[in-house]
């Protein structure tokens, strides 16, 4: 039911049931929010939403306040203005005056709202919040200093990560958010998946970054330097940098990689189609065995803790296929160390990834071989583009690179992997050429490319029936154990932390917007409908690890260097 309502002398439709500020948004209006999430009930907390509304004496949070037929509303008031500025200058009172250093210095929404408010002067001075710089995490750096109190990292962590491992501590000027019994990061339950980094309207919550260890092994002579980049690696440096993506960037990245001193560049594709061929061989040996427990793939480290932690009896079930980024490290360490003739532990390894989680995967103890790490540092895109524009180099004038070998290709499968349902639809279409020697029907992977939180589908292979579940973000767990206590059995299931899976990752350019998350996937299935090469037994570059460089290697014959193990983990709660 629409009806109208008067804002700012002017009237406008509005739908009945819905918000303030969502009827002032739908029709062109925009007013400030700090606390507020899309998609997250309001809760009008950090009050920069107010208007006024004739017959209230208090200003109205418009986030959660319902539209009313008679409401004569002024969004921008002298009242209204005055109440946003002293909120944020109250923020700022005892914020910290290290712009020019901070992590999300030109990305901050509190230095964009204080900007917009003509802010430029000191008039509120508050006690200075006492530094506390958590850096124990692998993944991310916790700065109090610059927490707000928005909650948005809370929320998150709670209501779609479901691992609530932050909360608000304390009480009145002593609140802070922090993990359980406020200890550091490395003592709580974060799965290190970074979706609180994201929605961090400051720098309180940050990646940790590694540019500096990277460029400190770049100008050492005597170690080659090896870099990996996924897929979708490129989609965000070209966002990030500001530049239009096109289906040669890769090659671009290539030769950029070269400018920057790295001696060999591989693509994390060659590995994710790896990742697809060993868990379809699984998969193949589970149903042959006739075993009717689940086989769940391991590729989201997030996930992996998140079992580790909060669901060990599933370890015996996840896939102990290594993820892609570190089956490209463990080549790059045992096959590449070998043709060069150098040491492994004479080989840097860097990775380029949209998951923070990935910093984290890196460090874990059975991603190593003879104590020597599989990837040595771990790079965000948001780092990448950081280490670009460093080293001053003009991406509009290069020219285009091929990748080394023997991991300089990939299927459109390793793209597809970027997606909530795209790891799994890979391992069955592999699967399926793998049993009847022909590709699959794509219609028949269609429900798996669903906006759900939980999908299961059933595909046909021969005589075969898989049945396959896909949760796409942790809130979908609850619709998996559902449907297992009702006595469904999975073949095959695909777990990713981040909803609508990497290309929602924490690493990638700074967005909450759903609509460049949903352009992001577009890329992803448009590689997948259009490149040449749609299955990994079909990359020459597989073709040629398998049948020539593995085999020619005894040492890696075997190929147990793909795989790894799980052991569950005891936190704090």
């Amino acid at each position: 039911m629409l009806f109208t309502i008067q804002v700012n002398n002017k009237k406008i439709k509005a739908e009945k049931g819905e918000t303030i500020l969502s009827a002032l948004n739908r029709n062109g209006i925009i007013i400030p929010t700090l606390c507020r999430m899309k998609e997250f009930t309001p809760t009008g907390a950090c009050r920069m939403c107010v208007v006024e509304v004739e017959g209230h004496d208090r200003l109205v949070t418009a986030c959660s306040q319902p539209v009313e037929e008679w409401m004569k509303i002024k969004t921008h008031s002298p009242r209204v203005i005055q109440a946003r500025k002293t909120i944020v200058e109250l923020l700022l009172s005892n914020h910290p005056d290290d712009c020019l250093y901070c992590d999300r210095n030109l990305k901050c929404e509190l230095q964009r709202l204080s900007e917009e408010l003509n802010i430029r002067e000191r008039r509120i001075r508050g006690r200075k919040i006492k530094p506390r710089l958590d850096q124990s995490s692998p993944a991310i750096v916790r700065e109090l200093s610059k927490c707000i109190l928005c909650g948005r990292c809370i929320r998150v962590c709670e209501e779609v990560v479901t691992a609530t491992s932050l909360d608000f501590i304390n009480k009145g000027k002593e609140t802070h958010v922090g993990a359980a019994m406020d200890r550091d990061f490395n003592f709580s339950s974060c799965v290190h998946c970074g979706q609180c980094v994201l929605v961090c309207p400051t720098g309180a919550l940050h990646e940790k970054h590694n540019i500096t260890e990277v460029q400190e092994y770049l100008h050492k002579p005597d170690i080659i330097k090896v870099i990996q980049y996924s897929p979708l690696v490129t989609v965000g440096i070209a966002e990030e940098l500001g530049m239009r993506y096109n289906k040669e960037f890769d090659r671009i990245l290539n030769a950029v990689f070269r400018k920057i001193g790295f001696d060999k560049v591989f693509t994390t594709g060659t590995g994710t189609d790896i990742c697809i061929t060993e868990i379809a061989r699984q998969l193949s040996e589970k149903i042959e065995d006739g075993s009717d427990s689940s086989l769940y793939i391991s590729a989201c480290p997030a996930w992996v803790k998140y079992v580790e932690q909060f669901i060990p009896s599933l370890i015996p079930r996840l896939s102990t296929v290594k993820s892609a980024q570190q089956i490209t490290g463990v080549l790059a360490k045992t096959l590449v160390a070998g043709q060069l003739g150098v040491k492994p532990e004479e080989i840097f390894s860097v990775s380029a990834t949209p998951c923070i989680a990935m910093k984290f995967e890196a460090r874990r103890d059975g991603m190593m071989r003879k104590g020597i790490s599989d990837v040595d540092s771990v790079l965000t895109v948001r780092e990448l583009a950081r280490l670009i524009r460093l080293h001053g180099i003009d991406m509009t004038n290069i020219e285009h690179e091929p990748a080394d070998e023997p991991m300089d290709g990939r299927s459109s499968l390793a793209v597809l992997a970027e997606v909530s349902g795209g790891l799994a639809e890979g391992v069955l279409r592999s699967f399926h050429y793998l049993k009847l020697k022909r590709e699959a029907d794509k219609l028949l992977f269609k429900k798996l490319r669903s906006g759900s939180s939980f999908r299961e589908v059933i595909v046909p292979v021969g005589d075969i029936e898989v049945k396959v579940a896909v949760v796409d973000g942790l809130t979908g767990l609850e619709k998996l154990k559902a449907s297992v206590a009702s006595g469904k059995k999975y073949d095959l299931v695909e777990v990713m932390t981040c909803p609508d899976g990497c290309v929602h990752g924490a690493g990638l350019p700074f967005t909450t917007s759903k609509d460049e998350i949903k352009s992001r996937s577009k890329l992803v299935y448009l590689a997948d409908d259009t490149e040449a090469i749609n299955l990994p037994c079909k990359s020459p570059a597989l073709i040629n690890l398998y049948e020539k460089q593995l085999k020619g290697n005894s040492e890696i014959a075997d190929m147990k260097i793909f795989y790894t193990h799980f052991e569950k983990r005891n936190v704090l709660l």
